[in-house]
């Protein structure tokens, strides 16, 4: 069986905890998309991590990690990341790389950090990782593949090749110094050197495993809103982060998802620009920021303060509609104990007409948040494992949530650790 854990929103709603929780019940866990630019928090019996490129269900040692056709591969950063864990006290996981996933060249990075310099004030906010270089190589057909790495042959002509096409770039746009193909071909051999203990055909491993009857849970990264189709292009990333695109990020028929857990925040955050109705500012963001997440609303890769707002249903609703979802995971509730009323987003008002449809991105900028405003619970809810031990008022804010977008929350998480979750 295979389930998809991806975000309603714009990322950080916690998709990391849910997938290393239901990772307990799975055999292997796979990323889809996205590269080392955004982070998944996990709290366990082992401590606090942030991962970057691993899936969440790591620290199991059950499990089999792997790293789809998908994934913006980072080498030296995964390599990094698999290291720390072992000297944190983790056993060494399983780790399987799609001989298919491309690869992301230090040129990339440059290149991210370079147009955002150029860009300035008109930036996208990104993370500088070179997700969008690299991306736009691959759909440009001059990416290179994990498997290329073993072939001298292929890595001489495109090097030469590469390097001709980006030095245009780099001496009259950017004015910076220029690659070197000899340069370029001793990374990847350091790169080939580094990945070839993981390499395999990821999808005939995922077939097989599949006719075993084994669990495979699919990890995306970011949310809906960050759909480069569907989002609030163009702040938006490279890859698709929807659960249809993890059919082809891991390299599977998209009939074998047979669950879509959609993890939704109890309210809402984002890192990065873009349109977002529902946020707040100034001490009452401040407040909300302290408050949410384990130890405060900041990026796990970047440690950027995270935008945030309160709970946008027009927003969340038309995230797990993209999503396809058949169960929300509703996180972060526990962060909201310390207020005495908490507004929620119902509606969008644009140009005197009230919507509950999510707009295209021109339209967002005209959009005030229609609110609708409940009762606090003003106690600490962590520690209760049944939904019925609830605050009353807190289950009405849950239960008006789940009316609104029109899809089941099946799940709470009420904490930062795994056993911090209430089934519905």
């Amino acid at each position: 069986m295979v389930k998809a854990v991806v975000g309603a929103n714009w990322g950080d709603e916690g998709k990391g905890k849910i997938t290393d929780m239901l990772a307990r019940e799975a055999d292997i866990i796979v990323r889809f998309q996205g590269g080392a630019n955004a982070g998944h928090t996990i709290v366990n019996d082992y401590g606090k991590f942030a991962l970057h490129t691993l899936p969440s269900g790591i620290f199991y040692g059950h499990t089999t990690s792997v790293i789809g056709s998908g994934v913006a591969l980072n080498i030296p950063v995964l390599c990094k990341e698999i290291e720390t864990i072992i000297e944190q006290g983790i056993p060494k996981p399983k780790i399987l790389v799609s001989d298919r996933a491309q690869v992301v060249m230090p040129y990339h990075i440059l290149l991210d950090q370079y147009e955002e310099e150029r860009l300035g004030g008109k930036s996208f906010g990104s993370t500088k990782s070179g997700i969008a270089p690299f991306y736009s190589d691959k759909y440009a057909k001059i990416g290179f593949q994990v498997s290329e790495l073993f072939d001298d042959d292929i890595l001489t002509e495109k090097a030469a090749r590469v390097a001709e096409m980006k030095n245009v770039l780099f001496e009259h746009l950017y004015h910076k110094p220029l690659l070197c193909p000899e340069e370029l071909i001793e990374t990847m051999h350091e790169y080939r050197d580094m990945i070839a203990p993981y390499v395999c055909d990821v999808s005939l491993f995922l077939e097989q495993a599949l006719k075993e009857d084994k669990t495979v849970l699919l990890e995306g990264q970011l949310g809906t809103l960050k759909d480069p189709d569907h989002g609030i292009y163009p702040m938006v990333t490279s890859s698709s982060t929807l659960a249809g695109f993890g059919a082809v990020g891991a390299g599977i028929a998209p009939y074998e998802i047979k669950q879509i857990i959609t993890v939704c925040k109890a309210y809402s955050s984002a890192v990065g620009a873009g349109d977002f109705v529902s946020e707040i500012f100034g001490e009452e963001a401040d407040l909300l920021r302290k408050n949410g997440g384990d130890g405060g609303e900041y990026g796990a890769t970047t440690g950027r303060p995270r935008r945030v707002g309160w709970f946008d249903c027009v927003a969340s609703k038309y995230g797990c509609r993209l999503q396809g979802t058949t169960d929300v995971a509703f996180t972060v509730l526990d962060a909201l104990g310390y207020l005495d009323e908490i507004p929620v987003c119902v509606g969008y008002e644009i140009d005197g007409a009230v919507t509950t449809d999510f707009p295209v991105t021109a339209k967002l900028k005209n959009a005030k948040p229609v609110w609708k405003v409940f009762p606090g619970w003003k106690c600490d809810i962590r520690g209760i494992r049944s939904y019925e031990e609830l605050p009353q008022n807190c289950r009405d804010y849950v239960e008006f949530i789940e009316r609104q977008i029109g899809y089941p929350i099946t799940m709470i998480s009420n904490g930062p650790k795994r056993e911090d979750i209430i089934y519905r």
